[in-house]
């Protein structure tokens, strides 16, 4: 084959992930920002562009300000769901790792005949529907269900205790949900390290203890990352825990995004909410990829 068949052939396949995110990401990310700087009307669709071209809209893009974006900082329930659903979501992600954990190490530590029968059983759970897990969980929660009926049977409380419409229904709920996510990015990292390492490092001194802090667990950090960023960036806009396991007291962005489509009918702000929740999450993920890539260059 030809040089030139190389090249081409070449910029096909690099070319192909770039239109698969220009047709699914940006394309869609477009049509929702000028939905999100447009006005809101009473029709339908419930909105009216401002711009009529794309000419127009560089052409007056600096003498223009968005009512919608606006709203996002004049309104405390804006602000207040986005520091809900980010504290929401970080608390979930630490306490996912805590419990993912152990969990991935015992499966990356089992006998090599066992672990895909374990990593299956992580998986299980993706074979039933997302919304009927999260409906058990209303049957499991209730002050008649089986957490209490469990907690009065063993004596450890004398009445049912409120866990249903609470925010600690949809911690419950996260974590349970996206648990998996967290396993698996550990398991991966783990399940490659060798073990020979851990020998050497106990060889030369180190306790037990002291050499998963040494070795397993830095060498462990990007499964980590992976299992933070999979767990974290997904419960920061989740809609259906909260909407069904969570309470009045508990806001998050999603279910305010919600309401703005389709109870108030408000595109325009429904779509200035849902793009500055992308950046949100985009910018800050965009800034310590550059910053690991810069790092892995410095040490190379």
């Amino acid at each position: 084959m030809s040089s030139d068949g190389k090249g081409w052939g070449r910029s096909v396949v690099i070319g192909i992930p770039y239109v698969w995110m220009a047709i699914f990401f940006l394309v869609p990310f477009l049509i929702v920002l000028k939905i999100s700087i447009s006005n809101s009307v009473i029709a339908a669709p419930p909105y009216e562009p401002v711009f009529a071209t794309i000419s127009e809209f560089f052409a007056k893009a600096g003498e223009f300000t968005s009512a919608s974006y606006a709203r996002l900082f004049s309104e405390s329930i804006y602000v207040e769901s986005y520091l809900s659903s980010l504290w929401i979501a970080a608390s979930s992600t630490v306490l996912m790792l805590f419990i993912a954990y152990p969990l991935a190490y015992a499966m990356a530590r089992a006998p090599k005949a066992w672990r895909p029968t374990l990593l299956m059983l992580v998986i299980l759970p993706f074979w039933t529907s997302f919304l009927i897990r999260v409906y058990a969980w209303i049957g499991i929660l209730a002050e008649e269900g089986l957490l209490n009926w469990l907690l009065m049977s063993i004596g450890i409380v004398d009445e049912p205790i409120t866990f249903l419409a609470t925010t600690r229904a949809v911690y419950i709920g996260i974590i349970y949900s996206y648990l998996p996510f967290m396993v698996l990015p550990l398991y991966s990292s783990l399940e490659k390290m060798d073990d020979t390492l851990i020998e050497a490092a106990q060889d030369l001194g180190c306790t037990p203890i002291a050499a998963f802090w040494r070795v397993t667990f830095p060498l462990s950090i990007p499964g980590v990352i992976a299992g933070s960023f999979l767990v974290f960036i997904p419960a920061v806009g989740e809609f259906v825990i909260p909407d069904l396991l969570g309470g009045s007291d508990t806001v998050m962005i999603g279910k305010t995004l919600w309401e703005e489509f389709f109870n108030n009918r408000d595109w325009p702000t429904a779509s200035a909410v849902a793009i500055s929740l992308l950046l949100i999450l985009v910018v800050p993920i965009v800034i310590f990829q550059n910053a690991q890539a810069k790092a892995q260059e410095a040490d190379r």
